[in-house]
């Protein structure tokens, strides 16, 4: 059942369906750890229904300059053309219906700015959705690590920033991935749950930059 839900920010609303994947506060802690710059032209790949686009502008309406959301899955992608009409965005938002690999060449180097909350579990690790459109969004079926991180190397202009959420235990993994594509991890915070060991990372990279990762103190969530 769709269904429409308040953002807390400026009035914005976002449609979400209860027989697709919604959104955790994983996409909401992202957009807070993201720092924007005056006039960004930022892409979200892997956006879903468009929380973590519509969030960061919400944080951030006065500094963007355009928000474009990339998801391959058309259930997904159509709740977030909804949302960017219901929100009379559509003189900032654009929305793409593709898979993440197949992103156009018109695209390459256009992005100052990407976020990225990524399925964070490789095929045949972890449990495993039943449903296939649950399941795509939270492993890595239809879209690699390596995959993305090679579209987001494309996307992203000299000096652009990537914004990513994951796994804490697939740390070395991203940076891995982000070093072969030319993105030097500059800030990294860890999200702990209580007391307890980190479960995610959020993380920082630069297209083309100079060696020397921040390390953030820990939240909790």
């Amino acid at each position: 059942m769709e269904r429409i839900e308040e953002l807390g920010i400026n009035n914005l609303k976002i449609y979400q369906d209860d027989s697709l994947y919604k959104f955790t506060s994983d996409a909401v802690l992202l957009t807070r750890f993201t720092r924007v710059k005056k006039g960004d032209t930022v892409a979200d790949f892997c956006s879903g229904s468009g929380i973590v686009g519509l969030h960061l502008y919400a944080l951030n309406a006065e500094k963007i300059n355009s928000v474009t959301l990339f998801e391959m899955q058309k259930p997904l992608f159509d709740l977030s053309v909804k949302s960017i009409n219901l929100n009379g965005l559509s003189d900032k938002f654009n929305a793409v219906n593709t898979r993440v690999q197949d992103i156009g060449t018109e695209y390459a180097g256009k992005f100052t700015l990407i976020t990225c909350n990524p399925p964070y579990m490789p095929v045949g690790h972890g449990f495993y959705e039943s449903e296939e459109t649950i399941a795509v969004c939270r492993t890595e079926l239809k879209l690699s690590l390596e995959e993305l991180c090679k579209a987001i190397g494309r996307a992203l202009s000299f000096g652009g920033r990537v914004n990513m959420v994951h796994r804490a235990d697939r740390l070395v993994d991203v940076i891995t991935e982000f070093k072969k594509n030319n993105i030097e991890p500059k800030k990294l915070q860890f999200v702990c749950g209580g007391k307890k060991e980190p479960y995610l990372f959020m993380i920082e990279g630069v297209k083309g930059g100079k060696i020397g990762l921040k390390v953030l103190n820990n939240i909790e969530n």
